[in-house]
């Protein structure tokens, strides 16, 4: 039942001799006690020569309709209230029919989007850097399936480069492969330090690092099987990160490495179609006067980050057959993402306007990028590591012997985290608190988890039975929630087409808002049977919604807190 559609309808019988059903704008307005639905005549004025006022009374009188309970007419607004009881069996009996599929739909018509995110670098630690690209693109991967959409989720792990040269010699000069199998991650990061501390005092060693990648480059043996090594137990690192965030196994790992091959092609095909010229000891593609050269080959015949990301383009073009090509990466890589449409679109490739860069803001702690602390880089297993143990210490204080209690505090922890991130626009920088994030009022993952928990606890004294809706009083605080949940396919649907996860946390904080006003001014159980049945349904369709929203973010739903 598409209401606002309904509404639409209704008016353009009694108007249809002077507008169209475009020119009919039906509302939500910003204060719910005002009406359900709003309808500015303004514009309808220009073309009927009436007033605002005189066509709302106009159309208010020609609507007959049983969804209608009450139509008010307040400064050129037609205000609609809508059958409370009618609509709350509909959307309570759609919810519990549907359950976790309300709000699918078939937008997507099972086109394929090829999402790129995540991307960690080899040999070295997976940072907090790294979580916006993780979580928004999971979550995006989440709500496009909900839209329809088939995803192809890959990370493209950076796993190539000079700096695979200089490790793999520092490995050989000084490393010891317990110490590496040990501790993968730090270990290598420590060979690759060491490598740069020496190489102050011998320069020749940059040489050697040289050399040492090009004989990667070439194929040699010895030098594949300890980059091989290096990337496998660097990915059994990650994946313990992976493992706490809950992100299921990516469908491609295909990092840069594996574009090597593919680059020629490009630059032959840049060369073919005139498109390459030499200019300041490198080879590029001009793309007019507003916008800075894609630099595509060094003089030494070296290719650059962009050459890759075209091949890999191409590759997953000709393997995919994308209908569109997301790359979560953060806004400082704009103008690459710019460029490299620019140069597929000169190319002759009319499907570069599929690509798009799902840009984002940066992690701030006290105001500065949380990057390093101490000259350190932080890893982003020991922040969530450290959200779960403050988490624990909250069960403890607020629920001690909580059965599970760690599972719990790890659901906590991390969703804290996620919540944190996908609360505010993705292109906004976010603040990082631990102690803040992990607050159980006001905007948190911790505060809607802990209401979910709260309505499992109600749910407890549920009967199963049929509710007479001619024998329920339906007060503000339960329509409020009740009408909530209708627009949350909506929801959906916007947060897919801006691509927003946001859209989805925000309506889960209001949801929530909303649940805890009617558990306030509600007395849930009483000794009105049918009420009673009618309020814990109510929190039912909510605690489904609530979960649901919450997977879509990804993130976990303890029944208990």
């Amino acid at each position: 039942m598409n209401l606002k559609q309904i509404i639409k309808e209704d008016i353009y019988d009694i108007l249809k001799d002077h507008l169209t059903m475009e020119e009919i704008l039906v509302e939500n307005p910003k204060d719910r006690k005002m009406a359900d639905f709003a309808v500015p005549c303004f514009a309808m004025s220009k073309v009927l020569r009436k007033s605002p006022n005189d066509i709302a009374n106009m159309i208010k009188e020609g609507l007959d309709n049983e969804i209608y309970e009450k139509i008010d007419v307040i400064n050129g607004y037609l205000n609609i209230f809508l059958n409370k009881q009618m609509i709350s069996k509909y959307i309570i009996n759609k919810v519990l029919e549907e359950k976790d599929t309300y709000g699918s739909n078939n937008i997507g018509d099972n086109k394929v989007i090829v999402m790129d995110y995540s991307s960690p670098n080899i040999a070295k630690p997976f940072g907090v850097g790294h979580l916006r690209s993780t979580v928004i693109g999971n979550a995006i991967k989440n709500i496009s399936i909900k839209n329809g959409y088939q995803v192809i989720s890959i990370n493209h792990l950076g796993d190539w480069g000079t700096q695979f040269g200089k490790l793999i010699y520092a490995y050989n000069t000084w490393g010891n492969e317990d110490l590496v199998r040990q501790n993968p991650i730090d270990e290598l990061k420590n060979l690759y330090v060491r490598f740069h501390k020496e190489a102050e005092t011998n320069p020749s060693l940059e040489e050697e690092g040289r050399k040492c990648f090009k004989k990667l480059e070439d194929g040699d043996l010895e030098s594949l099987k300890i980059w091989e090594w290096f990337k496998d137990e660097s990915l059994k690192e990650f994946n313990k990160t992976y493992d706490l965030l809950g992100i299921n196994e990516f469908d491609s790992y295909n990092g840069e490495a594996f574009y090597n091959d593919k680059m020629d092609a490009v630059i032959k095909e840049l060369e073919s179609k005139k498109l390459l010229e030499f200019s300041d000891g490198a080879y590029v593609v001009r793309l007019g006067e507003d916008m800075p050269p894609a630099l595509i080959k060094r003089s030494d015949g070296a290719s650059l980050y962009i050459t890759r990301d075209l091949a890999a383009a191409f590759y997953r073009k000709n393997n995919y057959n994308f209908d569109e090509a997301l790359y979560v990466v953060g806004n400082e890589q704009t103008l690459h993402f710019t460029q490299l449409k620019k140069v597929l679109s000169k190319m002759g490739y009319p499907w570069s306007e599929d690509i798009k860069h799902i840009s984002f803001g940066m992690i701030l702690q006290d105001g500065k990028k949380m990057s390093t602390r101490q000259g350190k880089s932080v890893k982003l297993h020991d922040v969530l590591v450290e959200a779960i143990e403050l988490a624990n210490k909250y069960i403890e204080e607020r629920s001690p012997g909580l059965e599970n209690s760690e599972e719990v505090g790890r659901q906590i922890g991390v969703g804290a985290v996620i919540f944190n991130d996908l609360k505010n626009y993705r292109t906004s920088d976010i603040e990082f608190n631990l102690e803040d994030i992990l607050k159980f009022e006001g905007e948190t993952g911790p505060y809607i988890q802990y209401t979910y928990a709260r309505i499992n606890s109600l749910l407890k004294h549920k009967q199963n039975k049929n509710i007479d809706y001619d024998d329920v009083e339906i007060n503000e605080y339960a329509w409020n929630l009740i009408f909530k949940l209708y627009s949350f396919p909506e929801i959906v649907i916007r947060a897919k087409e801006k691509y927003d996860p946001s859209e989805i946390s925000k309506y889960i904080i209001d949801l929530s808002a909303l649940f805890n006003k009617f558990y306030a001014n509600e007395k849930i159980i009483d000794e009105d049977e049918k009420m009673t049945n009618f309020r814990l349904t109510v929190c039912e369709i909510v605690a489904i919604l609530l979960e649901e929203g919450m997977r879509l973010l990804g993130i976990e739903a303890p029944k208990k807190m």
